[in-house]
């Protein structure tokens, strides 16, 4: 059973224009040090709201709504480049930099290939459960199908309930992208189908060069079970990267977050405070 903490109230979003797009950013606020956060597929920023509360006061988290996710508005293209350039101008915009980059899954790639590509805007890396290589022979299963998956039901109950009719033990995750439908009196994701097959397609591959292109503290984060990130491929990554340092979960699967979200957010304040 997934365990959720909501230790903190969770902000009213800001927007801003990037790049021609308008995306959605939760800025959780406080007097620490900046913190960028972003989330993987199917994830909005407001996900973060636990971290923040973990890390506050000394770390002010701010979390954005990647595109075709959340509140932010807009399909694709979606592309690593793409990711990476939308982070890199919020940072640019916000003028801050270099910071920490807390990043779970799919947004960690983009996380640690910003790094790679603009080292004057990340001073850190948490990396949660994900590899260098994103695709078999690493990833047995890289691709989540959700193509006929559901956007809307009557009530939250029932569209957790139709998700899981897919195969989907536990919805929570998914369900923290729905909100109710002024429209309808519904509730619906946020996200829509289409463009997370096209999102994850897009994200498969090889990106050693990437992980492999900067040289700052980095925590990579693994858990027991994840399908995504297999022992052997995490040890790798670790002895292959200078100043970095692999924390391994025992019992948890790809969201070591909601799996052990105490000792996750012991691990990433233990991890920042010694910078």
């Amino acid at each position: 059973m997934v365990r959720r903490v909501t230790t903190k109230t969770v902000p009213s979003p800001d927007f801003v224009t990037l790049r021609g797009r308008r995306f959605a950013l939760t800025d959780f606020g406080g007097p620490g040090a900046p913190v960028l956060a972003l989330h993987g597929h199917f994830g909005r920023g407001r996900m973060y709201a636990p971290l923040a509360a973990a890390l506050a006061p000394e770390w002010r988290v701010i979390a954005l709504d990647q595109r075709g996710h959340g509140l932010t508005g807009g399909g694709g293209p979606f592309t690593l480049d793409e990711y990476v350039a939308d982070a890199a101008a919020l940072l640019r915009e916000l003028r801050l930099g270099p910071v920490p980059v807390v990043a779970h899954s799919t947004g960690a790639v983009g996380g640690y290939a910003l790094a790679a590509r603009h080292p004057d805007l990340v001073s850190a890396l948490v990396v949660e459960d994900i590899g260098a290589v994103t695709d078999r022979p690493v990833v047995s299963h890289p691709v989540l199908d959700v193509s006929n998956w559901p956007t809307w039901a009557v009530d939250r109950e029932k569209l957790r309930a139709a998700i899981e009719s897919r195969g989907i033990p536990d919805a929570s995750y998914f369900l923290d992208s729905a909100e109710p439908d002024p429209q309808t009196g519904g509730w619906r994701l946020l996200f829509e189908p289409s463009h997370m097959m096209a999102s994850q397609q897009a994200m498969c591959g090889d990106f050693w060069d990437d992980w492999l292109g900067s040289s700052c503290p980095a925590l990579l984060m693994r858990g027991e079970h994840s399908p995504l990130l297999p022992p052997g491929h995490a040890h790798e990554m670790a002895d292959r990267r200078p100043n970095t340092r692999l924390r391994e979960f025992a019992g948890c699967g790809h969201w070591i977050h909601d799996d052990a979200p105490q000792e996750y957010a012991r691990a990433v304040r233990s991890f920042l405070n010694a910078l």
